[in-house]
C-alpha cells in the first residue's frame, strides 16, 4: 500500500464504473483501472488512467494490478451481464478473490459498491452475494465501507426504449409501491468521495433520494418537467417468472430478477438516508433527480 498510489477501480469499462473514473480523475486522484484482455480501455487512456490487464477471476492477475493501490473502488457485478465475460462467478468467486488480494496489498480503503436491504434478503442472489462480499471484507479485516444504493432509474427508465419518446415507462410488478431510487452519475460520485471520507471504515451505508417514490410518480414528474404525457405499462411478477422457463428449465438470471421484483412489492426496498447525508451531504430530492433524468435521456424540461 502507498499512501500516494493510485485508486484501482474494477469496472471501469462499465457504466458506473466509467463514471466513478472520470469523478476520481476529477478530484485529482491518480486511477488505475483493471482491463480484462481484449476489453477497449481506449477511453480510460484518453483520461490518463494506467491500464492492468487482468481479471476478477485470475488471482495472479489482481496482485499485480492492486501493487502499491492507495485503495480499491469496485462497481463490478456479473448479475447484470453488461461486459462480455461478466457471469455469476464474478459476483462469488471473483469477489472473494478481490477481496483476498485487498487484503494481501494491505490497502488503505476498499470501496465496495454493494445494494439496497442486501443483508435482508437471502432469496435474491445477487443482493445476497454483495452481503457476503460485505461479511467477507470484515473478515478479512480489509478496511471496508459498502455504499448500499436503491434501484438504478436511469437505468430501468430504458426497458423498452426512451419513456419520453414513446410515451410510456416499462415496469415490472406494481407502480404504486413506494421504493428508493438513485441516478448512476451520484452515485459515482460519492463512490470517488468515500475513497477518503473520514470515519467510515466498516460501515454500511444507504444510498437514495429524499424520500422513496412510486414509478407511477417519476412518470408522472418526468411527463411534467417534459411537457408529455407518460404512462407506465406493468408487467406482472408471474409473467417475468414465466419468461425465465426455457425448454422446461429455469434461466437463473430471469429467476434472480423476479425475486428481486417480488422484494420490490414489499414495499420495504426503502433507504434510511441519515448516514448519507451526514457524509455526503443532504441527497437529492426526487423532482431533482427526475429533471436530471430527463437531460441525461437527452429532453429539455419546460416543466
Amino acid at each position: 500500500m502507498s499512501d500516494d498510489g493510485p485508486v484501482l477501480v474494477i469496472g471501469g469499462t462499465g457504466m458506473l464504473g466509467g463514471q466513478v473514473v472520470t469523478a476520481l480523475v476529477d478530484r485529482g486522484k491518480p486511477v488505475r483501472a483493471l482491463v480484462r484482455p481484449g476489453s477497449d480501455a481506449s477511453r480510460l487512456e484518453s483520461l490518463g488512467v494506467e491500464i492492468a490487464r487482468g481479471d476478477m477471476m485470475d488471482p495472479r492477475s489482481l496482485d499485480q494490478a492492486m501493487a502499491g493501490a492507495d485503495a480499491v473502488v469496485t462497481s463490478a457485478a456479473g448479475y447484470t451481464r453488461h461486459r462480455k465475460g461478466d457471469t455469476a462467478a464474478t459476483d462469488t468467486e471473483g469477489n472473494s478473490n478481490l477481496a483476498a488480494a485487498a487484503s494481501r496489498a494491505g490497502v488503505r480503503r476498499f470501496v465496495l459498491t454493494s445494494i439496497l436491504t442486501c443483508d435482508e434478503t437471502p432469496q435474491v442472489p445477487h443482493f445476497w452475494h454483495k452481503k457476503l462480499m460485505e461479511d467477507h471484507l470484515e473478515s478479512l479485516g480489509v478496511p471496508f465501507v459498502a455504499l448500499r444504493p436503491g434501484a438504478f432509474l436511469d437505468q430501468v427508465t430504458r426497458f423498452g426504449g426512451d419513456p419520453v419518446a414513446k410515451g410510456r415507462l416499462m415496469w415490472f410488478g406494481s407502480p404504486t409501491i413506494p421504493m428508493t431510487f438513485v441516478l448512476t452519475p451520484d452515485l459515482a460520485g460519492y463512490l470517488a468521495d468515500a475513497v477518503d471520507a473520514p470515519g467510515i471504515e466498516g460501515q454500511r451505508i444507504d444510498v437514495g433520494w429524499d424520500r422513496p417514490v412510486r414509478m407511477k410518480d417519476v412518470a408522472d414528474l418526468l411527463g411534467r418537467l417534459t411537457g408529455r404525457k407518460i404512462k407506465v405499462r406493468s408487467t406482472p411478477v408471474g409473467v417475468l417468472k414465466a419468461a425465465g422457463l426455457v425448454a422446461g428449465r429455469v434461466n437463473p438470471m430471469v429467476k434472480d430478477m423476479a425475486s428481486m421484483i417480488e422484494w420490490f412489492q414489499t414495499g420495504r426496498y426503502v433507504a434510511n438516508t441519515g448516514r448519507q447525508r451526514e457524509v455526503f451531504g443532504p441527497p437529492p430530492t426526487a423532482e431533482d433527480a427526475v429533471a436530471r433524468l430527463a437531460g441525461l435521456l437527452g429532453h429539455p424540461v419546460t416543466g
